[in-house]
């Protein structure tokens, strides 16, 4: 067991001078750098959107708004200790309220491409697993903004403790409180709403 650690802490070292090398040369103007990060980040940053807004366009939108704005300020990026996605996410947490700001409060739909696909007979299975999933992001987009997150990073992205406290700049300990938390009014959530 602490042979494995030791590895796996050995390539999260080597990922971390990668990206470090890649951010450098990036502020340095290099194109393929900073083509680096957004290979590396665009799908997390666009999970975050998606999660959150029911417009696919407008997810991919705020998206590539993350990014042009990692470009403009980038020569001022310092790491101090934090990992450079928590930089991305804060950037997109801003943009999010800006956008929320701008948005009337009217429910949408399930957007179709979080739907699953129907046959000619839709099966009431299939009808079912939607009407969970609407419940679910009803009942997520209750919970205050940490609690979204701490769910998005440990359930959808499948991140530890470790990384999803990097990411927030929290403590561990922190992350498993507000993990519990978050997923104690989302249940509330959900019950409320009738779908427990």
């Amino acid at each position: 067991m602490k042979a494995s650690f030791r590895v796996m802490h050995s390539i999260d070292r080597e990922e971390d001078s990668i990206e470090a090398e890649a951010i450098r040369r990036a502020q340095a103007g290099d194109p393929e750098a900073v083509g680096w990060l957004y290979d590396r980040y665009y799908l997390p940053i666009y999970r975050y959107f998606r999660i959150r807004i029911e417009n696919q366009e407008e997810a991919e939108d705020l998206t590539a708004e993350v990014f042009v704005r990692m470009i403009e300020h980038l020569p001022r990026y310092r790491a101090q200790g934090r990992p450079f996605l928590a930089w991305l996410y804060t950037i997109a947490r801003n943009l999010l309220m800006d956008h929320y700001r701008a948005q009337p409060r009217v429910p949408l739909p399930l957007p179709a491409d979080l739907e699953r696909e129907m046959g000619t007979g839709e099966e009431f299975e299939q009808i079912e697993a939607r009407a969970r999933w609407e419940c679910v992001r009803r009942a997520l987009r209750a919970l205050t903004h940490d609690q979204q997150e701490v769910l998005l990073h440990r359930f959808l992205e499948g991140r530890s403790v470790e990384e999803t406290a990097r990411l927030m700049g929290k403590q561990p300990n922190a992350i498993k409180a507000l993990q519990h938390r978050a997923l104690a009014a989302l249940r509330r959530q959900m019950k409320e709403l009738g779908c427990l």
